[in-house]
């Protein structure tokens, strides 16, 4: 398997992990204290490491820092619009298309020749 397919996957699951961490207490812990849902998401958070640091490690063999990180940010928003309307029930907005869009052309600079 490429090398960017690798990181890209492993960035994807890093990620469900990292939203569900970040996020995910807003719904299913609101009524708890703060610091309940901050154990709990680091607990979760250690997951997501799990996958990330590999996912960066395997990256850079033949990728940028910069192009690492822009891949991230893609795979954020791919991974956190879905979670956002599916699972906290946020309506669509137009602005999370224009952010997208934002973000090709992010791709485009930095992976160009």
């Amino acid at each position: 398997m490429p090398v960017v397919v690798r990181t890209v996957l492993l960035l994807i699951v890093s990620n469900l992990f990292m939203t569900i961490a970040w996020y995910g207490h807003l719904r299913t812990l609101g009524n708890r204290p703060w610091y309940v849902a901050a154990i709990l998401s680091w607990a979760i958070a250690f997951f997501e490491y799990m996958f990330q640091v590999p996912a960066n490690r395997i990256g850079y063999t033949a990728l940028t820092l910069s192009q690492l990180k822009i891949i991230q940010e893609v795979v954020t928003l791919s991974v956190f619009v879905p979670f956002a309307m599916l699972y906290m029930g946020a309506p669509f907005k137009l602005d999370y298309l224009w952010a997208g869009l934002c973000l090709v052309g992010a791709v485009f600079f930095i992976f160009r020749a």
